[in-house]
């Protein structure tokens, strides 16, 4: 096995940047670039303890003084012996120590080659090495909270209760084929239907947890639509927190959708900002009312505005007649605060709020985290469409055994899906992962993680 090297912080100038080791050869490869002020080599210290001294390149030249500490093969984060230098963050002085380290020896790692060997070595599973990339990207706190509880094992261990179900199924079967002259009692097509019902109600429910992970994750894509000037770009830079998006009094301005994401009610939306809906003769506009109707039929929340001062009620017509959450959102509360609330005939909430003074986006605040509530608990949620196809797929079999022995079907045409269905609830975690499903999974994480 080599011994690997990469930077682990951003290449941009900060207080401090780490350079991680991982490998048989990190200890000999530390002891040539580093030199603690004790005049020991770093290979006597003690594991886990931060040693202070300095760092050269391999002419002997002093690159920094920095901090260094090591970590014992199975106590480390990769399981093999692993080291971390803590330099100041010039990023030139990280590329400098990172190519002493190259000339003693250790290769540049690979994205996600440290987890990867973690994985392999059996102190992360596929979770909870997901997680740490989930982690990384979070965007919300509740996505940094479930990403959080999964690196700490909360998926993988609802995961292998169900796998270790249907173990029992399966090693009961066999145990009963296999030594006829033990007298095992083999189980009754009703404890194996209860057993399988269990499981079941356990893939479903992990299963249904998908729609709200991929929202943690990815957040809503939110379409913006109404009349022209009825205040969009208005809301989506007041959202934003920035001029994101052109406003005039012209009617028509945007001709385009404009995309930024913002934290709403402590829900990531993808906000889509959409040119003006109504009939026009310009035929570039034209095509941006078309891209404004083809946002909101793909978008999985509407926020359908009205000008409070001229009401328009062509998007609230849209919005209703979409089938997707949407906000009734009545702008321009700072001109219409005088007058008589406008009563609306629908089922969705109504907001009214102000671009200009900011009034009423608590208001708004609240109808989206009403829409999309925080679940009960967090680091149990599915989010990325390979952990749902596993559990998907295991579900099915799942599924297929129990009609198969509520049918009267032979034993081993029920052991064949419950098998099935133990093998896809392993890709989930690794237990039965394939080698190219692994490599790509750990070929998303950056360098050094």
């Amino acid at each position: 096995m080599d011994t690997i090297a990469a930077i682990a912080t951003p290449l941009a100038r900060s207080a401090f940047g780490i350079i991680r080791l991982s490998g048989p050869e990190t200890l000999q490869i530390m002891d040539q670039l580093f030199a603690p002020v004790n005049g020991k080599p770093l290979s006597a210290a003690r594991p886990r303890s931060m040693v202070y001294g300095s760092v050269c390149d391999a002419e002997g030249r002093v690159i920094d003084h920095p901090l260094a500490v090591w970590f014992a093969p199975g106590k480390s984060y990769t399981g093999d012996c692993d080291a971390e230098i803590h330099c100041h963050g010039s990023p030139v002085v990280l590329n400098e120590v990172l190519s002493a380290a190259f000339a003693a020896g250790a290769r540049q790692a690979l994205p996600g080659e440290f987890a990867k060997r973690a994985f392999l070595n059996g102190k992360l599973d596929l979770t909870e090495a997901e997680a740490i990339v989930d982690l990384v990207d979070a965007e919300t706190a509740e996505a940094a909270r479930n990403a959080a509880s999964q690196v700490d094992g909360a998926l993988r261990r609802v995961a292998e209760s169900a796998y270790d179900a249907l173990l029992d199924v399966t090693s009961r079967f066999y145990a009963v084929v296999d030594y006829p002259d033990e007298d095992i009692a083999d189980a009754s097509p009703a404890e194996t239907d209860a057993a399988l019902s269990g499981i079941e109600r356990s893939l479903s429910e992990l299963l249904a947890t998908y729609s709200r992970g991929r929202i943690v994750k990815s957040g809503v894509a939110t379409a913006i639509i109404g009349a022209p000037n009825a205040g969009k770009s208005s809301l989506l830079n007041r959202l934003v927190g920035y001029e994101r998006a052109i406003v005039t009094d012209i009617a028509g301005t945007t001709r385009d959708t404009v995309e930024e994401k913002a934290i709403v009610g402590g829900v990531l939306l993808r906000l889509i900002d959409t040119a003006g809906l109504r009939e026009t003769d310009d035929t570039v506009e034209r095509l941006g009312v078309e891209r404004s109707r083809a946002a909101a039929g793909q978008a999985e929340l509407i926020l359908a505005l009205t000008d409070g001062t001229a009401p328009d009620d062509e998007a609230v017509r849209l919005a209703e007649q979409s089938g997707k959450p949407w906000i009734c959102v009545e702008t321009k509360l700072d001109l219409t605060k005088s007058g008589g609330k406008r009563e609306y005939a629908v089922k969705a909430p109504v907001v009214r709020l102000s671009n200009v003074t900011a009034e009423g986006f608590d208001e708004l605040e609240a109808a989206v985290a009403g829409l999309f509530p925080a679940p009960p608990q967090s680091g149990t949620l599915l989010t990325n469409a390979r952990q749902a196809d596993a559990v998907t797929r295991a579900l099915e079999a799942v599924r297929s055994a129990l009609r198969a022995l509520r049918g009267g079907m032979t034993p081993d045409v029920v052991l064949t899906e419950v098998e099935a269905a133990a093998n896809a609830l392993g890709e989930l975690t690794g237990r039965t992962a394939r080698e190219d499903m692994v490599a790509r999974i750990f070929e998303r994480f950056c360098v050094g993680k």
